[in-house]
């Protein structure tokens, strides 16, 4: 199985550190999110790495390359300097993602840092058109949540999503390609009996402002990479 890392948005929450940067470069006790992302894909055993590319993407190719020094094969997925939204540069990137044998696929946010254990996507039985998502506690800034936990359909309770996913490759049938955001498409398919959630209760961070960037370095031991 294979993993996208997503890694196109522009990051304009996060100016002026990403005036010449993409997002995902920026670093956490040394190391650019990517970095920690790779480390976890081979940790558990998932060498076969896609990464979205749009705005500074030249900096993640000439970084990390074929991935060989990171033990992995990474393949690039070039989108328009603009992105095309979550939904749409998966999308564009299934032909890298999925084969004959092969159409499911971990997708995660290339600028989010966590400590959670990509082993237990891999164990997941999803059947054909089903998608797996990570759910963590609200963070601050997100208090209100964005869905509540498939299996406790009477718990009204709503979590955020992580930005980890598994995903078969027919969830995203029908989508026109193009520039599509994600929300939609989960909550449809949610509607639709569709998806399945857990609850992490692990390290989870939203690295969106240049704030929380710096209180995590601060936590992590590194300094603030400005």
């Amino acid at each position: 199985m294979k993993a996208m890392i997503l890694a196109a948005g522009r990051g304009k929450r996060m100016m002026p550190l990403t005036a010449n940067m993409p997002k995902p470069m920026l670093e956490v006790a040394g190391l650019p999110l990517l970095a920690y992302h790779i480390a976890r894909c081979k940790a558990a055993g998932i060498t076969e790495i896609v990464i979205n590319l749009a705005w500074q993407g030249d900096k993640i190719r000439d970084y990390f390359q074929d991935g060989s020094k990171f033990g992995v094969q990474i393949e690039y997925s070039q989108e328009p300097i603009a992105g095309l939204e979550t939904a749409g540069g998966i999308l564009a990137a299934l032909p890298l993602l999925c084969s004959q044998t092969e159409s499911q696929f971990v997708v995660i946010n290339g600028d989010i840092f966590t400590d959670y254990q990509l082993d237990s996507l891999l164990q997941l039985h999803l059947a054909a058109g089903e998608g797996h998502l990570v759910l963590v506690e609200n963070p601050p800034q997100h208090p209100e949540g964005d869905f509540t936990l498939c299996h406790q359909p009477l718990n009204p309770t709503r979590y955020t999503f992580s930005g980890i996913a598994r995903y078969d490759r027919a969830f995203f049938d029908g989508i026109t390609p193009g520039f599509v955001a994600l929300g939609p498409i989960l909550r449809e398919r949610i509607a639709a009996g569709q998806v399945s959630t857990e609850l992490y209760l692990g390290e989870w961070h939203d690295v969106g402002t240049p704030e929380r960037l710096a209180e995590l370095n601060a936590q992590q031991g590194g300094a603030h990479v400005g």
